[in-house]
């Protein structure tokens, strides 16, 4: 099976000669007016000694033996883009680095010959930015400007068609040195060059094993189809995350979040793997009409110096819609066509019906070719989850309601995941490969540090703190994928302080952060009012301790085996010192909870979900009230509503769930019920479910059936 998109790879090795940075091919800087690429053009030429063409100078007015400001004059804006594309189509350069103009781009047939020998590098500088240099440069008119129609809204028109062409961007935030650009410039087009840099190891695979097997590599395309590394381990990149410089994050304080996501993923994921072109399709797709907030995650002021991050706006209303709506588009581009898919999740509540509702939006061509599989605990979620879980069935997406917990359905997928005979067994006689969607999956996590980057940005937008002025964040947290998401943001540059992750009863995660033992002895797992953190075995915890453990494998194998085999590990004393300069932990419980959101209600008038009230009761606990505090809001209460109703002291709760939100819309509470789960009771689905013993063959079963029942 070929491990990445095979003709893009094929294209990638022709481009660059391993002696060149540039070979045949042209580095063409591309940006707005003022963005300072014929400087930084020229310094690049310089450093790679090979010749510079401005098109302005060189080409255009050598071309019509007149100035540029003089042709515009002269034939006014639409004639003038028709000219300037018509010089661009009778121009050839090869190893060349070529400086565009601010309207080429907005020529679609000049640009795609120009395209055809080079690699287009996106100066993107923050419009504030360009309107102050061409204030000083004393630039008066652009291509496209007239009366009505303001400098910066040519600009901000002229975004799109800079979007649409350029294959590597370059942040370029505030006074930067044009040398410092042209740096960055360089070190893009090398990464752009050696996606072979960019690969990912497993979380217990020692030093000399990665040595072993440099000729199997795994990429982000790997990673995101297999899910789970053949060794039980989890997929992390081996050279760790991108460092944003703080120059780069101001220049996103003025970018909507979508913006955000684009330029955050983009130095996550090689373009190699998912070019910038199609990344941009897949987050608008994702976040373009899904979500019923424009903001996408807004942040919200609570209390003091408490802060809601709101990231319930999406379809199935919990925080899992980040990552699930992109995933699907992810694994579709990313998998071979060759082959059919099953994917296997398993829920303790959010992401099941997230998953579901994520891949039933593929095109109906990778429907026929992609399935998915959602196991949840068939009495551990709430009434309202496992109705949206099973309204959200489409002709793709099942749901098996599991006799056991959380637990047991996500320890049975890694065990059927890493079950070559079994995987065998369906590939060679179905023509069907299995993956997971859990956050075991490397692609769940990264839509998350976006949503973190995000909600610091926006406090600096809000004038709530200057940047570099550092937050907390507080999380409710079982599985560790979201707080662990808050942790790469921090790696990567953003000012987070301390991580405050949050407990309910089942409380292991807490014990461990304060006294390094993780300890399963004796422990049940206890129902609660937050099913989603009702989870004992958290599975990105060890992302986290092959990090702090500087990519120790053996001790995160060695750790893991203990854990598995005798229920318990204990970490070293200098690691747990590390851990806790990162973390803060607590737990609520159950009657707290319920006065939380009871007392929130009756002072804002806003209802907190139980996760929500979990992490409020620990923020108030072990938050020391000098920084801000951003707490995770991560599900809309309407998925509560029994233990919401409940909280607010209302006696009569009746056991349609649909009945149960019409109650609580009666209250005009904030934020309104969620739209989309209301449509979704409002349907019958596709009738019943699944249900399941605690059994693997049992599972085994049901998985070979729908096989059959899908692809054959």
């Amino acid at each position: 099976m070929l491990s990445r998109p095979v003709a893009l790879a094929q294209i990638w090795k022709s481009w660059f000669s391993s002696h060149s940075l540039v070979g045949n091919k042209n580095i063409i800087l591309m940006g707005p007016p003022g963005a300072g690429k014929t400087t930084v053009g020229r310094i690049v030429g310089q450093k790679l000694d090979c010749p510079f063409i401005d098109i302005d100078d060189d080409v255009l007015e050598t071309t019509w033996n007149m100035s540029v400001s003089e042709k515009l004059q002269d034939v006014g804006n639409e004639q003038f883009l028709e000219e300037e594309g018509k010089a661009l189509l009778k121009f050839t350069a090869s190893g060349s680095v070529i400086s565009l103009t601010g309207s080429n781009p907005m020529h679609s047939v000049g640009m795609q010959h120009m395209k055809k020998n080079g690699i287009v590098v996106y100066l993107d500088v923050p419009t504030t930015v360009i309107m102050s240099r061409l204030k000083s440069m004393k630039v008066d008119r652009i291509v496209g400007q007239s009366p009505g129609i303001s400098l910066k809204d040519i600009l901000q028109f002229r975004k799109q068609f800079y979007k649409r062409w350029y294959d590597i961007r370059v942040l370029c935030g505030g006074d930067i040195a044009a040398d410092i650009v042209a740096e960055k410039v360089l070190d893009a087009v090398k990464r752009y060059q050696n996606s072979e840099l960019e690969t990912f190891i497993s979380t217990r695979s020692s030093r000399s094993e990665r040595s072993m097997e440099k000729d199997t590599h795994k990429y982000f395309s790997d990673v995101v189809t297999e899910g789970l590394a053949p060794d039980g381990g989890l997929f992390v990149p081996e050279r760790g995350l991108p460092k944003f410089a703080a120059g780069e994050w101001q220049s996103l304080i003025e970018a909507t979040y979508i913006e955000r996501a684009q330029v955050i993923l983009e130095r996550c994921i090689h373009p190699a793997d998912i070019p910038a072109s199609k990344l941009a399709e897949i987050i608008g797709t994702a976040y373009g009409e899904n979500f019923t907030c424009s903001k996408i995650a807004p942040v919200r002021h609570l209390s003091g110096n408490q802060f809601l991050l709101e990231l319930f706006h999406g379809p199935t209303a919990s925080f899992k819609d980040f990552a699930l709506q992109m995933v699907p588009h992810i694994f579709a581009y990313c998998i071979p066509r060759s082959c059919n898919y099953l994917v296997l999740v398993a829920t303790s509540g959010d992401t099941g019906s997230a998953v579901l509702d994520g891949f039933s939006r593929l095109h109906d061509t990778d429907k026929q070719r992609i399935a998915v599989m959602n196991f949840f605990p068939e009495d551990g979620v709430s009434p309202i989850q496992k109705s949206q879980m099973i309204g959200c069935q489409k002709e793709n997406a099942w749901s098996v309601g599991v006799k056991s917990d959380f637990d047991f359905c996500q320890t049975a997928i890694k065990q059927i995941l890493t079950n070559s005979d079994y995987t065998g067994f369906l590939t060679v006689e179905y023509g069907t490969a299995l993956a997971a969607a859990n956050s075991i999956n490397w692609a769940r996590l990264l839509p998350q540090i976006v949503y973190h980057a995000s909600a610091y940005l926006d406090l600096v937008h809000q004038d709530i703190i200057p940047f570099g002025s550092p937050v907390d964040v507080c999380i409710p947290t079982g599985n560790f994928g979201n707080i662990l998401a808050a942790l790469y943001a921090k790696m990567m540059g953003i000012p987070i302080r301390k991580c405050i992750c949050a407990s309910n009863e089942n409380n292991v995660l807490t014990d461990f952060i304060r006294a390094g033992v993780y300890d399963l002895r004796g422990r049940k797992l206890i129902p609660t009012f937050s099913p989603a953190v009702d989870i004992l075995k958290s599975s990105n915890l060890e992302r986290y301790l092959h990090l702090i453990a500087n990519e120790d494998g053996q001790l995160v194998t060695q750790l893991y085996n203990q854990l598995e085999n005798q229920g318990h590990f204990q970490l070293r004393k200098d690691l747990l010192e590390k851990l806790q300069q990162d973390l803060v932990a607590g737990w609520c419980s159950e009657e707290d909870c319920l006065a939380a959101i009871h007392s929130v209600y009756s002072t804002t008038g806003y209802i907190l979900d139980t996760h929500t009230a979990v992490a409020k009761v620990v923020a108030d606990r072990v938050q020391d009230r000098t920084c801000p505090i951003i707490i995770s809001s991560t599900a809309h209460y309407s998925k509560f509503a029994p233990a919401i109703l409940r909280a607010l002291r209302i006696a009569e709760i009746k056991q349609n769930p649909l009945s149960q939100l019409h109650l609580l819309s009666s209250y005009s509470p904030l934020p309104p019920v969620h739209w989309g789960l209301l449509e979704t009771l409002k349907k019958k689905g596709n009738g019943d479910h699944q249900v399941c013993a605690a059994d693997m063959s049992m599972l085994m079963s049901h998985i070979e059936t729908l096989i059959q029942n899908h692809f054959m």
